[in-house]
């Protein structure tokens, strides 16, 4: 990485962050904003290090709900994405259902998890499937679809099966697809946990934010929601690395420009 590039990458989100948290400290102290309305910078910073235990307690339990539900979803939604984007009867007759699934809002399914599964962590976990599945499929999908079929003939005209068509061309070409759907998802995956941990949990950040509103302990929710910020960003990043090392090919020509 050269000065420029990491001086892009790098020094600009932070200094950009850095002066984000100034202007907003200096807007509090100058308009004396309550503390229970919008805490500054420095009381969400001495709530984290002062309830740093059970902040750290309750962030491992989103982290792995999280991962979880993402791993699952990744793993079905590659797998399901192959399907449908392969075998023209699969779309026609799945994708219409994912799409009305997918339209229903997972905080209307999350009371039902817990009446199956009652309350705890496995509703999280679903909870973080269901949301971030379907980003996954539709993106597998449309890389395995968009195949040319130019190239389809000739590589039939050479002998090819379909099978060796979708190992050595259709799956390579969909990988940029599937990695970008995973950026896309593991977002996702946050949300329906910490949804799903204010509705019903017994640990969690979601859990954590919900006691400190009903306490009024508003820089505790501002702590939280700054942890959640931080846990997005690094698997956001170890995402965006896995990617860079598995599909370069796709940017290199951006890379060159």
């Amino acid at each position: 990485m050269d000065r420029r590039e990491f001086a892009i990458r790098v020094v600009s989100p932070t200094v950009f962050t850095v002066l984000l948290f100034v202007a907003w400290e200096a807007v509090c102290r100058a308009l004396k904003v309550p503390l229970t309305i919008l805490p500054a910078p420095s009381d969400v910073f001495g709530a984290l290090w002062q309830y740093r235990a059970p902040i750290i307690d309750n962030s491992w339990v989103t982290l792995w709900t999280t991962l979880t539900g993402f791993l699952m979803a990744t793993a079905f939604g590659l797998l399901l994405g192959i399907g449908v984007g392969w075998h023209r009867a699969l779309y026609a007759g799945i994708y219409p259902v994912m799409v009305g699934f997918n339209s229903v809002p997972k905080v209307a399914v999350v009371p039902v998890l817990i009446l199956w599964f009652g309350i705890g962590e496995i509703p999280a976990v679903l909870t973080a499937f269901l949301i971030s599945f379907f980003p996954i499929v539709v993106n597998v999908a449309t890389g395995l679809a968009t195949t040319e079929p130019e190239l389809e003939d000739v590589l039939r005209a050479l002998g090819a099966s379909k099978l060796d068509i979708m190992r050595k061309v259709g799956i390579p070409r969909s990988l940029p697809y599937f990695f970008g759907s995973l950026k896309v998802a593991i977002t996702l995956a946050f949300v329906g946990a910490v949804v799903s941990e204010t509705v019903g949990a017994n640990k969690g950040i979601g859990k954590l934010m919900l006691d400190a509103q009903a306490a009024f302990q508003v820089p505790i929710v501002f702590a939280g929601l700054l942890v959640l910020a931080v846990l997005g960003i690094l698997l956001y990043a170890g995402t965006a690395l896995i990617e860079a090392r598995f599909t370069g090919w796709a940017f290199r020509g951006q890379a060159t420009r």
